[in-house]
């Protein structure tokens, strides 16, 4: 594109750079967390003072929905579905896999651009109208879906059933329909381009494991988001054409609804058949971004790499045959319950790998510790922590003690959301001056990381023993329950961290905004990495490389390499008479 200035609506809006597109994401993705977060901060005050008055509750949502600074319970409820539907979906999954997939990919396995522009700019913009669609549905006379982020019928399938379950319901699947639509095309795009645009030499066994993940990421996606879809029709059919798929001997003031045939429990099974591979979908980018830190930051090869891909492979395959642990008190078949608890107690194995092999690949480095590789390491410290109160929920006769409990509030955010946050944070302080060209502030980092991760943990460690005391999730206020008097201070303190971890954010939002601009010019190789996106110029350009393709000649984990005077030897490198390739092996 030499020799004339590209317009802006091309080069800024429609653009068909993966580049701008990451950009685009990733901007997108952050003023959706945004939204997000100040949602949970505004249920959070409800929660630690209930019934008390807030300015800031009737400054935001006005007389009808805080009459008074009180807010109102059906907003309550809306404010926890939106939260927890934006959280899941926009930010971590397009947030985290379409910055990151559409950034990486090219640059990682020496490609001009994705396999197609076209379908990768759609894919953004599919994102961007549901994005709109649900920011709108927060302003309709009702109020918005307040049925919980998993809107279970018969909730959301009768529109009288609550005021949240009219427009704001449909708005809901209106909007989540275009998501799934972007989904499945930057996940058929990305799969078409690692396997078809790889470099010269860059074979399966030299991707770096940020790639492997991004490319499962992508599969799941593909096989799991047409279920959510299929489910969303059906619903949509429930609610306006009189069907009825997940209804059956319905009262609704008194009065019994014709609608017999269908079962809930229909729904439950198509939504958490998408509903636990999305939780891989969100983990594993999660898992690669941080391979890739914490190998580069600890200047040594990632231990294990073949073991690393064989557990990705296995966490994507097991990811499919777990759903049924959200459903153990669903009525389901209890010999089901078996089977479920089985297969996932079987994914905590592959997880565990995962966990020794980035340990044994920090044991004896020499860390660098960047906010970069702080956020990885905390993410695997999330991870473990985490997990381990996922394997007391796998099991169905101790899930049905803490079922619908802040036990596995506090379970899922540990190792889903924060992971996740976590290592999207450490992806965006690496991979900054490949997207911007600039530098972020360090020391701003640091901050942000310590606060960042103290709160993170203030807020969800005391959810456990909520939870343990049989506190139950999405109650607006537990006061005329005296057997939860003893833990009602505990919310006090979850919100307190809570408050103060929302407010750094906005320190990052500055550092992030600020460096866009006025960081200091990166240098192309900041931190010494051997991947491909760093033998790139600094400074942006359609195609990534001036002239030819760069060759490939060994993995992407050469570090601290005893027959190289460096302690990085970048992919491009020949290898020396008798040198072994650390990946072929």
């Amino acid at each position: 594109m030499s020799g004339h200035k590209e317009p802006f609506i091309t080069k800024y809006l429609f653009s068909y750079d993966h580049k701008m597109i990451s950009r685009q994401f990733l901007l997108t993705g952050t003023i959706m967390a945004f939204v997000g977060m100040v949602m949970s901060l505004l249920f959070r005050l409800q929660l630690s003072s209930p019934g008390e008055s807030f300015w800031i509750l009737n400054f935001l949502l006005g007389d009808k929905w805080a009459p008074d600074g009180v807010l109102d319970p059906n907003m309550y409820l809306a404010l926890v579905t939106i939260h927890g539907t934006i959280m899941v979906f926009f930010l971590l999954t397009a947030g985290l896999s379409g910055t990151f997939a559409n950034l990486l990919i090219p640059l990682q396995i020496g490609a001009r651009d994705m396999a197609s522009g076209m379908l990768n700019m759609l894919s953004y913009w599919f994102f961007f109208g549901s994005s709109v669609v649900m920011i709108i549905s927060l302003f309709v006379e009702a109020g918005p879906a307040a049925g919980g982020w998993t809107v279970y019928p018969p909730l959301s399938a009768l529109p009288e059933a609550m005021p949240g379950s009219g427009l704001g319901m449909t708005l809901w699947l209106v909007s989540m329909s275009l998501f799934i639509v972007s989904s499945l095309l930057g996940g058929l795009n990305y799969i078409v381009t690692i396997i078809n645009l790889r470099t010269k030499g860059m074979s399966m066994t030299r991707l770096p494991l940020s790639i492997w993940a991004l490319f499962l990421t992508a599969i799941l996606g593909v096989l799991s988001f047409p279920v959510l879809f299929a489910a969303a029709l059906l619903l949509i059919f429930d609610r306006t054409f009189g069907t009825s798929f997940y209804l059956s001997d319905i009262f609704i003031a008194g009065e019994a609804l014709d609608r017999t045939g269908g079962s809930p429990l229909l729904y439950h099974h198509l939504f958490w058949f998408l509903g636990h591979p999305e939780v891989y979908i969100i983990l594993l980018p999660a898992l690669g971004l941080t391979s890739e830190i914490i190998s580069c930051n600890s200047r040594k090869p990632i231990f294990g790499y073949r073991a690393m891909i064989g557990s990705l492979l296995a966490i994507g395959f097991l990811s499919f045959i777990v759903w049924g642990h959200h459903m153990y008190i669903s009525g389901m078949n209890p010999f089901l319950g078996d089977v479920f608890t089985f297969t996932t107690l079987l994914i905590a194995i592959p997880s565990a790998v995962k966990v020794f092999n980035y340990l044994s690949t920090l044991w004896q480095g020499k860390i660098n510790f960047t906010p970069a590789m702080m956020f990885a390491v905390a993410m695997v410290s999330t991870f473990i922590t985490g997990g381990v109160t996922g394997i007391i929920l796998a099991d169905a006769a101790l899930d049905i003690n803490v079922h619908d409990t802040y036990f596995v509030v506090a379970h899922f955010h540990i190792v889903m959301g924060l992971s996740a946050v976590m290592a999207m944070f450490a992806g965006v302080y690496h991979w900054f001056p490949k997207m911007w060209g600039r530098m972020l502030n360090k020391k701003l980092g640091y901050i942000h990381f310590w606060i960042t991760f103290a709160c993170a943990y203030g807020v969800f460690f005391p959810q456990h023993i909520q939870g343990l005391a049989g506190l139950p999730r999405r109650y607006y206020s537990y006061s005329e329950f005296p057997m939860f008097e003893g833990v009602a201070d505990i919310a006090m303190i979850v919100t307190v961290f809570a408050v103060i971890g929302g407010l750094i954010q906005f320190l990052f939002l500055f550092n992030l905004v600020y460096s866009m601009f006025r960081g200091p010019k990166a240098p192309q190789n900041p931190w010494r990495s051997n991947t491909l996106e760093w033998t790139t110029p600094v400074e942006h350009m359609h195609g990534n490389w001036p002239g030819e393709l760069p060759t490939v000649h060994r993995w992407a984990y050469d570090y601290s390499n005893p027959a190289h005077e460096e302690d990085f030897v970048p992919q491009i490198v020949p290898l020396k008479d008798g040198e072994v390739d650390g990946g072929g092996h």
